[in-house]
């Protein structure tokens, strides 16, 4: 048995319906940052699945951009949280 697209796909859309959800229906801010980050991570599997299945590289080269740029939200946003907090409290 071969794992073809339909299995990425398959795999990526209970992912990206949850992650949605949550990010559309929470007051957490850090519930919110983490939602985001799993919806890049359903996008990235998707262009990866589509990268490959057309045969090209150019999809998985741009999950990778998208990687990098998810981890700088994340470091942003962290960044926020904690001068947030810091200047609250």
């Amino acid at each position: 048995m071969t794992i073809g697209l339909g299995h990425y796909l398959g795999r990526r859309d209970p992912v990206h319906a949850r992650d949605s959800r949550h990010f559309l229906n929470r007051k957490n801010i850090i519930v919110i940052l983490m939602s985001i980050e799993l919806i890049l991570l359903a996008v990235n599997i998707n262009l990866v699945a589509f990268s490959t299945f057309i045969g090209d590289i150019v999809g998985q080269v741009f999950a990778l951009l998208v990687l990098t740029v998810a981890a700088a939200e994340a470091a942003i946003g962290l960044a926020v949280l904690v001068v947030y907090f810091r200047n609250r409290g």
